[in-house]
């Protein structure tokens, strides 16, 4: 019997274009002796977007969109998800165990990536008994500011186990039975805890201890001063590093080849000659603040995770 393998993301009308690239890269990499449904989470998709994503299925790539708030609305009668809704929606990968009961486990992928590899290779990886399986984040962890909160706010130490939540392989029966979505509405609800990286920062703290470290040929970011992998499987053009937008990135060639096969190919040339010197000012002061911000909390007398755990209060779903 063919197995299913389940892949989700989330996007907006301002992402179809890259999502539309990153699927042209999977479903031509994927082997051809599974079954595919890739589930695409969204608040705002136009109709003409969904149907230039649609037309991508295959006879063993089903396609299929899913309106968040009405899942995330239909989520709340079982586990409190009421008033809150709009400010939680950007940590809707904690509740996919929930929202899609039928699968035991699943993908998630952040949009801005490229698959080289086979995905159904990185589904069948076995977990072990752990919650997720997931990858270091290199890109940031060797940044002292944001090492710093890593360590002092988050609660991993060393750094280098704080993993990126933008590739992600869910045990998803385990995480129903340890009731993540819960347990996040619990700390959330109660502390509001000031984070950088707001659905990374809570899987990281709550996840750790039971995380199957990945290798990063399954998230390989572009990180300066880093070699480039000769066979990454996965990439991933996190944060500012994004070759519709800079010159020079690392691992550019694998996006612009599937680009060009896209519908969206022009759209995105188009998009990238708009990325003036005035927006890359934006995203280096963005990127200050974040640096800024990741001091002020490590150092601040709020309560953190790490705080919060060192108080005896239950933060990780299996200590």
């Amino acid at each position: 019997m063919r197995q299913t393998v389940p892949v989700f993301f989330a996007i907006d009308d301002n992402y179809a274009p890259f999502l539309s690239v990153a699927l042209y890269s999977l479903i031509e990499n994927a082997s051809k002796d599974n079954n595919y449904k890739i589930h695409i989470l969204y608040s705002e998709l136009s109709e003409t977007n969904r149907r230039k994503i649609g037309s991508l299925a295959r006879e063993n790539f089903e396609i299929e969109f899913c309106y968040m708030k009405e899942i995330m609305q239909d989520l709340s009668v079982n586990i409190g998800l009421r008033e809150i809704y709009q400010t939680v929606t950007i940590y809707f990968r904690l509740f996919l165990p929930d929202m899609f009961p039928e699968y035991d486990k699943g993908i998630y992928i952040d949009s801005d990536i490229i698959v080289p590899g086979d995905i159904s290779e990185f589904y069948n990886i076995d977990l072990e008994g752990n919650l997720i399986g997931a990858i270091a984040d290199t890109s940031t962890c060797n940044i002292p500011p944001f090492r710093l909160y890593m360590e002092e706010a988050v609660g991993i130490k060393p750094a280098e186990k704080y993993v990126n939540s933008g590739v992600l392989l869910m045990d998803f029966k385990r995480l129903r039975d340890v009731k993540m979505g819960e347990n996040f509405l619990r700390l959330y609800n109660k502390y509001h805890f000031a984070t950088i990286a707001p659905d990374q920062d809570y899987i990281n703290a709550m996840c750790h201890g039971q995380i199957k470290y990945l290798s990063d040929e399954w998230d390989a970011m572009p990180t300066l001063g880093k070699p480039v992998l000769e066979q990454p499987k996965l990439i991933h053009y996190n944060l500012t590093d994004k070759p519709w937008q800079y010159d020079k990135v690392q691992y550019e060639k694998y996006f612009w080849d599937y680009a060009k096969k896209s519908e969206y190919y022009q759209e995105i040339l188009e998009y990238k000659a708009a990325y003036t010197q005035e927006k890359k000012d934006i995203d280096t002061k963005e990127t200050n603040e974040m640096l800024e911000a990741s001091v002020k909390i490590a150092n601040s007398e709020d309560a953190t995770f790490k705080k919060i755990f060192e108080s005896g209060e239950k933060v990780r779903l299996l200590a």
